[in-house]
């Protein structure tokens, strides 16, 4: 195929759920070009089974995207940094943002996609507009919960903004980023039907319920997440002596270092299923659960499942920075769409686990409550599911490669 009709997309993510979304959308764009008629200049006589062919990907990710056929300058979601280690990877990250510009300088690019992590995608982004590529940011950062003066360099270095919470677009907007809603990525690969999700609590039995404890996928949320959680269900388990406990890990890996923890901690006091990316499976089952702070908390919501929010973070750092950051009055993902604490969180950490204990004791013998909390959680996460975002940015890509 002649390389003058080809287009060039440069695509950046760090981490699994980046790399997941990016996978999607290059499958989506590729769908949505074999069934398109728009034609770019210079394709008139190209073969409808070669479109797929007209866009080559290249950039930062892992084996899903490569697999689809993209072109990795490197693996970077096998060297996806804990929230403890970022510092270590400061080399590594600005060898990174090295090879992505020497790239631009020496390739014609149409186009630049960053997904996420934006401490090291703005850098990507500064990158491609010093070389006068368009940028498109697949997922918003969040300058409406922290720092947001950053919203000068935002405007500097994107040309489109892909928002995935229904607030996001108006608050970017109004501060000179062009910006659409696009619904969740998170919600994709999920087939979801929110009605039969709802937990209407009928035949519900407070001496036995069924609790999910899911406390995050990376190494540092279950080092300091999941000893509490344990301590939890043990005091729960003494008043509620037939309650059935389960835990959720992305994969058999965590789902051993859960168990491992688990052997020191609870000394056989509780009885635990472990069951392995199920999460949306596992809550729809659940009367409720503990849950680590994240993207985990949507999912729970749209499988109807009241929970209670935790996150530890280090309170020092908090008091001397962090507190002077945040913006926001909740910090939980549910609590923060509904504006209002629609479920308890104990975050930014935590230092005692009685009143978690406490909480989760009143939802557990509420069912009027329990009811109520996953009607309205449902209602919270409709809009993030009414489509599939990768199809939204996939219109939004070739519009602007049109």
């Amino acid at each position: 195929m002649d390389k003058q009709t080809q287009k060039t997309i440069f695509i950046s993510a760090l981490e699994h759920s980046a790399e997941m979304h990016c996978a999607n959308l290059i499958r989506a764009v590729a769908a949505k070009r074999s069934t398109d008629s728009t034609v770019w200049p210079g394709q008139e006589h190209v073969a409808s089974e070669s479109l797929q062919s007209l866009i080559q990907w290249t950039g930062f990710g892992g084996e899903q995207m490569a697999q689809l056929g993209c072109h990795l300058l490197d693996n970077t979601v096998k060297r996806a940094a804990m929230i403890y280690n970022v510092l270590g990877q400061l080399g590594y990250y600005r060898q990174l943002i090295k090879q992505a510009n020497t790239y631009f300088e020496q390739n014609k690019v149409d186009l630049v996609i960053v997904c996420d992590s934006p401490a090291f995608n703005f850098h990507i982004a500064k990158a491609a507009k010093k070389h006068g590529i368009p940028v498109l940011f697949y997922v918003a950062p969040q300058l409406w919960a922290w720092a947001p003066w950053r919203i000068h360099k935002l405007r500097r270095c994107c040309d489109k903004l892909a928002c995935i919470l229904p607030f996001e677009k108006d608050w970017f907007e109004k501060r000179g980023v062009d910006a659409e809603f696009v619904s969740n990525p998170l919600f994709d690969e999920m087939d979801i039907d929110l009605q039969q999700n709802f937990k209407p609590y009928s035949s519900y039995d407070p001496t036995a319920p069924m609790i999910a404890l899911l406390p995050g996928s990376r190494d540092a949320e279950i080092n300091t997440l999941w000893p509490a959680m344990l301590d939890i269900a043990v005091e729960l388990k003494q008043k509620h002596p037939d309650a059935v406990f389960s835990a959720c890990a992305p994969d058999e890996e965590k789902s051993a270092m859960l168990k491992n923890i688990a052997e020191d901690y609870a000394h056989g006091q509780i009885q635990i299923d472990y069951q392995v990316n199920a999460l949306i499976e596992l809550s729809k089952r659940s009367d409720l659960a503990l849950v680590a702070s994240g993207s985990a908390t949507l999912q729970v919501a749209a499988a109807g499942c009241p929970m209670v929010v935790m996150y530890q973070s280090n309170r020092w750092m908090w008091h001397l920075v962090g507190r002077w950051l945040i913006r926001t009055r909740f910090l939980s993902l549910p609590n923060i769409l509904a504006s209002r604490q629609l479920v308890p969180e104990f975050m930014p950490y935590f230092t005692d686990i009685e009143p978690i204990v406490k909480e989760a004791e009143s939802l557990l013998c509420n069912a009027s409550k329990l009811s109520q909390t996953s009607g309205a959680l449902i209602e919270l996460v409709r809009p993030l599911t009414e489509r599939r975002a990768c199809d939204t940015v996939a219109e939004m890509v070739l519009g602007i490669l049109c």
